[in-house]
């Protein structure tokens, strides 16, 4: 390429790229996720969501974790409407390293506060990753839409989060794994399951075990039992269900609920017993669902009982 016109070529590279909020050297992964990417320079990690945010908290940039068929739906549905759906939703498609990623952008208020929103979704291995981030106008001359797309270009995928991590993000202590070595975080920071299966095989046909926190529960001994046996009987995934046993117990010297129920649960329709246990508390309570296919239950409810009477306070 003649000398003539590589000069203006690089000053105009130097220029754009001045134009573009610079990057942070390494991809970032939220605590917890699986899904990270580079942030721009301005944002951190957030103090109260998985994602990033700038100093003062008005751009926020939001990553969870989806149930794998989400990724497939949206393909579908941006496929069918190419175009968009003619609601000022905008469409497109980019590369990342996680793969082909589809995103949209628009713009809304928050309030009395324009902003423009962009959510974007990328595939990954039993799980769709997602991202939806917001930024008010007043910001929009540094976070601009190209500045946002490259920015999502750079999502990545890490195989594993270590237990370490995802235990360190709950609000109580599990000090027995019972042999459990699959773990998985649900909501970060407040729930988790601890399985033999895997995310990509499927639990149901073995042990597991969703440990977690749920809101104020009736203190009253009566109201206490009728909402076990409501919450028992609303389990995600399990079906033809029949409470065989409900009664008050006390777990850690705290007043508790254990109630177990057989049911089939999967796609294979597998014979389950499952036990969950409420242990009170005030602002919010423990609650654990455990399941095992009924010809693993002795053994199963063992190890059960030793994750349950291992949880303790934090600090």
């Amino acid at each position: 390429m003649p000398m003539k016109l590589i000069r203006p070529l690089a000053a105009l590279a130097l220029l754009v790229a001045s134009a573009l909020p610079a990057f942070a050297a390494d991809a970032v992964y939220p605590p917890g996720m699986r899904l990270g990417m580079v942030p721009l320079v301005g944002l951190s990690k957030a103090k109260t969501f998985p994602g990033f945010e700038n100093e003062d908290g008005s751009v926020k940039v939001l990553i969870t974790e989806l149930p794998p068929a989400a990724y497939n739906e949206v393909v579908s549905a941006f496929n069918a409407n190419p175009a968009g759906t003619g609601n000022g939703v905008k469409p497109d498609k980019v590369e990342t390293p996680a793969g082909l990623a589809y995103f949209t952008s628009e713009s809304g208020k928050a309030g009395d506060t324009l902003v423009k929103r962009y959510s974007m979704i990328v595939p990954g291995t039993g799980f769709s990753g997602y991202v939806a981030m917001q930024v008010p106008e007043n910001a929009s001359k540094i976070y601009t839409d190209e500045a946002v797309r490259q920015m999502f270009a750079t999502a990545t995928i890490r195989k594993e989060v270590s237990a370490d991590e995802q235990l360190g993000l709950l609000p109580f202590k599990v000090t027995d794994l019972a042999g459990f070595k699959d773990l998985r975080t649900l909501v970060p920071g407040a729930s988790i399951i601890l399985a033999d299966g895997s995310e990509s095989s499927g639990y149901e046909s073995k042990p597991f075990m969703i440990l977690g926190l749920i809101g104020a529960t009736p203190q009253a001994a009566d109201d206490r039992a009728r909402f076990a046996q409501e919450a028992a009987l609303q389990i995600p995934g399990l079906r033809e269900s029949r409470i065989t046993m409900s009664e008050p117990i006390r777990i850690n010297s705290q007043p508790g609920f254990e109630t177990r129920i057989d049911g089939v649960s999967g796609k294979d329709k597998t014979p389950v017993t499952v036990v969950q246990w409420i242990r009170f508390g005030g602002g919010t309570s423990l609650r654990i669902i455990a399941s095992a296919p009924r010809d693993q239950w002795s053994d199963a409810f063992t190890r059960f009982r030793a994750v349950r009477d291992g949880i303790q306070p934090k600090g």
